[in-house]
């Protein structure tokens, strides 16, 4: 059987419609349980969605009746509503979701890297989409507590594609596209980006500014913060006529040192850009881009592009690398082990077993340092080059003490948006988020000091 639910919710039995029924609870519950297909979903959840919040007495005697109809009427086409603890569960079995197409999809041209297969999948993947999710079943508060994370992956899609026309030379095309889409969703700063570098590349440098400015203009009147890096960036490179605006193939707002692609600077320390990802630590699965530790190569640039060590240890790093891929992987994992127990650290300051993991990889790092002139005369703390591969975990740990030592610790914050949550120093106590394009909801809780 076929669902589809991106768009108003159908279903479809070797190409013939099928009637799920007139009743917009049962509808609606079977809709749930099909966006979480082959997971539990607890009876309280369905309650409160089923009556926002407001359920009556007899509600769970009432979604009791509802699931028996559904049951009943699904019986024909093998679709199997499973009770399980106190709650209900789909089995996807053979039928087919398109809401789970469109994430694979999405998923799938993530990881490519050639910018022709990523607007192919990414076509088939937005093609799916016929129209608000649950169109006609759902309600407007309904509808967005549940298409929320869909959304988010179809706005990231959306930005992806923009990038990938951007790199074929298809400028004109990404300038029709965009310019709708941030009327829609005047705050989505990739979105300004990529439409600024567009028009541009369109001869419309004017055009390009007034963007900028009425894109600042809305960033500071409805959220209360100023652009952020990638954005910014552009402009400057607008404004300094630079060339590297004329040249598909890849985003002009990325760092990329020795061709790999690092993330943005924008937390205010090493320690927190390690933590730090594209889109950030809160949603499941990860968006797409959120993982920048991508290989171990990554990992070595990095630590010399933010100064944990100097160029020449790089070079050796991706050399021994090379030679035992194997070993250089093992690093890597305990690299990523380190940044879930630091950020754990940093997000909570209680969190003791966090802060006891991290000291271990501190006081290791520490007995590896050396103390060296620099060649502006000043002296500092260097990973020995002895360490090998794990000279950049020694390097992240050092940074990350250092980091826990100093009393601006006590004025990190995390974003608060569950989407995000990069980490960044405010001394100013004013900002209450960070500069990512999937931040700024303005019913997002107040930010945590971290």
């Amino acid at each position: 059987m076929e669902f589809r639910l991106l768009g108003p919710f159908e279903a479809y039995q070797d190409g013939h419609r099928v009637d799920l029924g007139s009743r917009r609870q049962e509808r609606c519950i079977l809709a749930v349980l099909l966006l979480e297909a082959d997971h539990l979903v607890p009876t309280d959840r369905l309650i409160d969605l089923l009556w926002n919040g407001r359920p009556p007495a007899s509600a769970r005697r009432a979604l009791h009746t509802y699931i028996g109809r559904l049951r009943a009427s699904l019986a024909p086409y093998a679709v199997r509503i499973r009770t399980g603890g106190d709650g209900y569960l789909v089995e996807r079995g053979e039928h087919t979701i398109d809401a789970d197409e469109f994430s694979a999809l999405a998923y799938r041209a993530s990881g490519t890297t050639d910018p022709a297969e990523r607007v192919r999948l990414l076509d088939r993947a937005l093609a799916l989409w016929r129209g608000p999710v649950l169109a006609g079943t759902a309600d407007g508060d309904l509808r967005e507590r549940l298409h929320g994370p869909l959304e988010e992956l179809r706005l990231t899609g959306l930005e992806l594609r923009a990038e990938a026309q951007l790199a074929l030379g298809r400028h004109l095309r990404v300038i029709n596209e965009l310019t709708p889409l941030l009327a829609l969703h005047p705050t989505r700063e990739q979105f300004a980006a990529t439409l600024m570098t567009a028009l541009y590349r369109g001869g419309r440098q004017a055009d390009a500014l007034a963007l900028y400015r009425s894109t600042r203009r809305t960033l500071v009147e409805e959220l209360g913060i100023e652009p952020g890096m990638r954005l910014r960036e552009v402009q400057r490179r607008i404004l300094r006529d630079d060339h590297r605006l004329d040249r598909p193939g890849r985003p002009v707002y990325e760092v990329r040192v020795r061709d790999e692609c690092l993330p943005w600077s924008v937390g205010g320390h090493p320690a927190l850009e390690f933590c730090n990802t594209f889109a950030g630590w809160g949603h499941e699965p990860p968006l797409p881009g959120s993982e920048w530790l991508r290989e171990y190569r990554t990992l070595a640039v990095w630590t010399g592009h933010v100064g944990l060590t100097d160029d020449a240890a790089v070079s050796r790093l991706i050399d021994l690398a090379r030679r035992d891929p194997e070993a250089a992987a093992a690093e890597l994992d305990t690299a990523r082990a380190l940044r879930t127990r630091l950020y754990a650290c940093l997000t909570d300051p209680g969190d003791r077993p966090a802060f006891e993991a991290v000291a271990r990889y501190a006081e290791a790092a520490a007995r590896t340092l050396v103390f060296r002139r620099d060649a502006d005369g000043r002296g500092r703390w260097w990973p020995d080059l002895s360490a090998g591969l794990r000279l950049p975990v020694h390097a992240a740990a050092w940074s990350a003490a250092e980091l826990l030592a100093d009393p601006r610790r006590f004025t990190i914050r995390a974003c608060p948006d569950r989407r995000c949550g990069w980490l960044f120093l405010d001394e100013s106590g004013m900002r209450r988020w960070c500069s990512l394009a999937t931040c700024g909801r303005p019913a997002a809780a107040p930010c945590q000091v971290a």
